[in-house]
C-alpha cells in the first residue's frame, strides 16, 4: 500500500460539538486509518476560527492547530488552507461554504446543507461547477453496524425489501421550559426536528432502500413558545418539534418515519426496521454497535432474531480495535467519514455524500414541512 502523497492544510470553522468532533477526526485520522486508505494527503492542521478571538486561541490550543482566528472569511482566503470543516449552527454555512468554494477550498460541512432548498441547490451547483471534493456530515452511515445492513440488503439476505419503518427520537428539547434559542428561529435553524436530526433518518433511508418517490406528512410544534434566556417574557417558537411521515419507495416499497426532538428519555433513539420477503433487519443508534437479523429459515421452533455485534468482520472496524465487541464509538464515525473525504480528494473514490447527495437529503424534509403545511397533500420527488 502506497504511503501519504502530501500535506493538505485544514482549516475548522466552529469548536462546539462538531467543531471538536472534526478536529479529532483530522487529528486521528492517519493514524487509525492510515494504513487501509491508500496515497492519501497528510492533514495538517493549520488554523481555527471562532469567536471571541481568545476563545479561538485557546481552543487551537487544545486541538493542536498551529493558529487562531476570529474572521472565518480570513479563514477560507487564508492559501495555506486545502479544505474547511464548517461546524457552525445552520444558518452560518451557506455564506460560509460559497465563500470557501469561491476561493477553490474543499468543504466538510455539517447537516444541513442550509437554510433553505434554494440556498442548498446554490451550494451543490456551485461546487460543481468550481470542482471542489464537497462532503455532508452524515456520519452514521458510516457505522460498521449500518454498511453491513446495506450489504445483508444487497445479498439478498432478507428477500426483496418491502418495507422501512423509521424513527428518529431525541428529548433535547423536550422540556418546555428550556430557554429559546437559534434553534427555535426559520431564520437562523430553518426547519427544527426535520433540519436537525430528520436528515440523519431520511440519509439512512436513502442508504437501505433508494430514493424516495412521493411522501405525505404531518408535523407539531409541541412547545410553540419559550422562556427568553434574559427571563424577560416568552419567544415563539417557529419551527417544528415533531413530524410524521408516510413513504413510497421509488422501487415500490412503502415507509414510515417518525421525528421528534421533544421525547423525553430518548437520546439518540435514531433506528428502522427494513422488512423483507424473508426477514427483517432491525439497528438502533444508541445500540450502536448492534445489528438485529431476523430470517425466515431452519426449524420453525429455531427461528429468532440474533444479534450481530460488530468486530473486525465488519470494517473498517478492525482498524481501531481487534477485538469483537468492544464498542466503537460516535468520535470514530467521523474518523472513517474524514477518512472518506480524504479519499475522495486524492481521486481514490467518489466522496459520499456529498453537497449533490445531501442535497436529495434536504429536498426530502423540504416536501415533508410542504406536504404539512398543504394539510397533508401527497408530494412527489
Amino acid at each position: 500500500m502506497e504511503g501519504f502523497a502530501m500535506q493538505l492544510g485544514v482549516g475548522v470553522i466552529g469548536t462546539g460539538f462538531m467543531g471538536k468532533t472534526h478536529a479529532l477526526a483530522w487529528r486521528n485520522v492517519k493514524a487509525v486509518l492510515g494504513g487501509v486508505m491508500g496515497s492519501v494527503p497528510v492533514p495538517e492542521l493549520r488554523l481555527l476560527c471562532d469567536t471571541p478571538a481568545d476563545k479561538a486561541v485557546a481552543m487551537a490550543d487544545q486541538f493542536g492547530f498551529a493558529a487562531a482566528t476570529s474572521d472565518w472569511q480570513a479563514l477560507v482566503r487564508d492559501p495555506a488552507i486545502d479544505v474547511v470543516s464548517i461546524t457552525t449552527p445552520n444558518g452560518m454555512h451557506h455564506a460560509m461554504a460559497m465563500a470557501a468554494i469561491a476561493a477553490g477550498k474543499h468543504v466538510w460541512c455539517e447537516k444541513p446543507m442550509a437554510l433553505t432548498l434554494a440556498e442548498a441547490e446554490e451550494m451543490a451547483d456551485a461546487a460543481r461547477a468550481r470542482g471542489v471534493v464537497t462532503m455532508v456530515g452524515y456520519n452514521y452511515l458510516k457505522n460498521p453496524a449500518f454498511t453491513h445492513a446495506q450489504r445483508l440488503i444487497h445479498v439478498g439476505a432478507i428477500g426483496r425489501v418491502v418495507q422501512f419503518r423509521g424513527w428518529v427520537d431525541e428529548d433535547y428539547q423536550a422540556d418546555p421550559e428550556l430557554p429559546w434559542s437559534w434553534r427555535a428561529k426559520l431564520a437562523d435553524a430553518g426547519l427544527g426536528a426535520l433540519g436537525d436530526i430528520g436528515t440523519h433518518l431520511v440519509s439512512m433511508a436513502h442508504g437501505l432502500m433508494g430514493p424516495i418517490a412521493s411522501l405525505i406528512a404531518d408535523m407539531q410544534t409541541i412547545h410553540e413558545t419559550r422562556p427568553l434566556p434574559d427571563g424577560q417574557g416568552r419567544g415563539v417558537v417557529e419551527n417544528e418539534d415533531a413530524a410524521a411521515v408516510v413513504l413510497r419507495f421509488a422501487n415500490g416499497a412503502q415507509g414510515s418515519m417518525v421525528i421528534s426532538r421533544a421525547a423525553w428519555g430518548r437520546k439518540s433513539r435514531l433506528g428502522f426496521e427494513v422488512h423483507g420477503t424473508k426477514g427483517m433487519i432491525v439497528f438502533d443508534q444508541e445500540r450502536m454497535n448492534e445489528l438485529q437479523l431476523y430470517q425466515n429459515e431452519g426449524p420453525k421452533a429455531e427461528q429468532g432474531f440474533k444479534t450481530i455485534l460488530t468486530g473486525p468482520a465488519h470494517p473498517p472496524y478492525g482498524e481501531f480495535c481487534p477485538a469483537p465487541g468492544h464498542q466503537l464509538g460516535f468520535n470514530d464515525l467521523k474518523v472513517i467519514e474524514c477518512a472518506a473525504l480524504l479519499r475522495g480528494i486524492a481521486g481514490l473514490e467518489a466522496a459520499h455524500p456529498d453537497f449533490g447527495d445531501a442535497l436529495r437529503i434536504e429536498r426530502v424534509i423540504h416536501a415533508i414541512a410542504d406536504s404539512a403545511r398543504n394539510g397533508g397533500s401527497r408530494v412527489h420527488l
